[in-house]
């Protein structure tokens, strides 16, 4: 099936970079060009895309409004094309929060020299998403939702109560994210460390975000922070996040730099190895919506640990990757729609 794509961005060396890098590939076509919000909402409307790269600083009509206005009219898969900033990464959030699938950073000093790497992730992303999953609207700062129920069907190999939540997503996972932290209890009696693959200017702006709608703590992790009860550690994007035992005896988070053997940064197999290492047969995996198989190996670690693992259903990802994986490796106890999440979390702890 061919993927027809509309480019919106103000910058004619974009329209054209970004046009060339998707023409590129057999199954992908682009449809037509527009250079701000007004043009992209007429463009939606007159050409049908199955999908939208969409820049966020624009004249007339900036993306955000556009993609707004979008969600409500004529909803389309939307990847937002986001700067490497902090402001970047609040505006990307926030086209997340109404309705966008996916962002991919813009980078224009490094363009040239990363071009092969970009035009890779855009492809492989649009061709994930494309066709998969209508746009929806959705509020921008949900209200917290109550505590999850504390009983679920129980499907899981062990009944021993479980000292550590591992949470890994990636394509889709901040809405995913929203659908569960916010629905924890404020008590909870378990720390929560979540992967979610973000480059380091976003995950610390993606923190603050959960922890304004949660009952929980919700912080970017710090090297050397212990890992407490309550709290919902946020990988930070910059490197890697591991647990281990400090001299004192508490588990305390460490950052190691970025390694070129790994994909995905952070990295959710990294994260889930020490989890299962240091919580064995007490480690909770989740595996959310995301690309690629980040994860796997760090299921497997908590599985073979002796600990749970949970996925994220195909029906309710954005992108069955991550989670497709883990199932089809055998490695999931319980496949559950993104809804039930947060009551299997609870009723494990």
């Amino acid at each position: 099936m061919m993927i027809r794509v509309l480019v919106v961005d103000d910058s004619a060396f974009m329209r054209n970079t970004l046009t060339k890098m998707l023409s590129s590939d057999p199954g992908i076509t682009v449809v037509g060009t527009a250079w701000n919000g007004l043009d992209a909402i007429e463009k939606v409307a007159e050409l049908k895309p199955d999908l939208v790269t969409m820049d966020i600083e624009m004249p007339k009509m900036d993306g955000i409004e556009a993609l707004r206005r979008i969600m409500a009219t004529n909803p389309v898969p939307v990847i937002m094309v986001s700067s490497l900033t902090t402001e970047g990464a609040r505006s990307t959030l926030d086209a997340l929060d109404l309705g966008a699938v996916d962002f991919v950073p813009k980078n224009l000093s490094d363009l040239a020299v990363n071009i092969v790497k970009v035009r890779e992730i855009l492809i492989e992303k649009i061709k994930q998403i494309g066709g998969r999953v209508p746009g929806r609207r959705r509020p921008s700062r949900p209200a917290p939702a109550p505590a999850a129920p504390a009983t679920v069907r129980s499907g899981y190999r062990t009944e021993r109560r479980i000292g550590i939540v591992a949470i890994a997503t990636s394509t889709g996972g901040p809405k995913a994210l929203q659908d569960v932290i916010p629905k924890l209890p404020k008590d909870l009696s378990v720390p929560v460390i979540v992967v979610q693959h973000m480059p380091p200017a976003f995950t610390g702006p993606f923190a603050q975000r959960l922890n304004e709608i949660s009952g929980l703590t919700v912080k970017e992790a710090e090297e050397g922070e212990p890992v407490r009860p309550g709290v919902v550690l946020v990988a930070p994007g910059r490197g890697h996040l591991s647990v281990r035992r400090a001299p004192t005896g508490e588990c305390v988070v460490s950052v190691s730099g970025n390694r070129p053997d790994l994909i995905y940064r952070p990295s959710a197999d990294v994260m889930m190895s020490s989890v299962a290492e240091m919580y064995p047969g007490r480690a909770f995996g989740v595996i959310l919506t995301g690309m690629g198989n980040d994860g796997e190996k760090g299921m497997r670690a908590i599985k073979s640990s002796g600990g749970r693992t949970l996925a994220q259903d195909e029906a309710t990802c954005v992108v069955y990757g991550m989670s497709r994986a883990v199932v089809e490796a055998g490695l999931a106890d319980k496949v559950v729609p993104i809804e039930e999440v947060a009551g299997e979390i609870v009723n494990a702890v």
